[in-house]
């Protein structure tokens, strides 16, 4: 499957008056490098692996994922180094969902947004708490992120 999405910084908190749901998530990298990771998450009372691939554009790239137990993914934690915890938001936005990342821990005030698309050039609606695309940029790639945490960088 591939996966197509546009990632935007937040500029304000109104989204959250907005969601429809909000979940936390705990997620951990079993592997990352040449643009490949191999993922294990926690969302709610659910288990994720996810394996994705290098992103040639930089906004679609290969995405495989299956729902595990969450005992499963409970130990494939012990495979992870690094760990990022954030906060999902839903939004519906004309036909599209925008899912909106609150980062903690070492994280703490990164917010950024994904749009995800079915196709690269489908035209989608940009609601007013989004601000710069960063699509493409590895600063906002959570592999990036759980090696290089936003405290370290975000003065830059």
């Amino acid at each position: 499957m591939k996966e197509i999405e546009r990632k935007f910084l937040v500029t304000d908190d109104s989204y959250r008056a907005l969601a429809y749901d909000k979940s936390d998530i705990l997620q951990g990298y079993i592997c990352s490098g040449h643009g490949h990771t191999v993922r294990v998450r926690t969302r709610g009372d659910k288990g994720y692996l996810t394996i994705k691939g290098p992103s040639t554009d930089g906004i679609s790239r290969f995405e495989w994922e299956k729902e595990i137990t969450l005992d499963d993914a409970r130990q494939l934690f012990t495979l992870c180094g690094e760990r990022i915890e954030k906060t999902r938001y839903l939004v519906k936005n004309g036909k599209h969902t925008v899912e909106i990342d609150e980062f903690h821990g070492e994280n703490e005030g990164l917010v950024f947004a994904e749009i995800e698309l079915s196709a690269v050039d489908e035209e989608y609606i940009l609601p007013p708490y989004l601000g710069r695309e960063v699509t493409g940029d590895k600063h906002y790639y959570n592999a990036y992120i759980s090696r290089h945490p936003y405290s370290e960088w975000r003065k830059e």
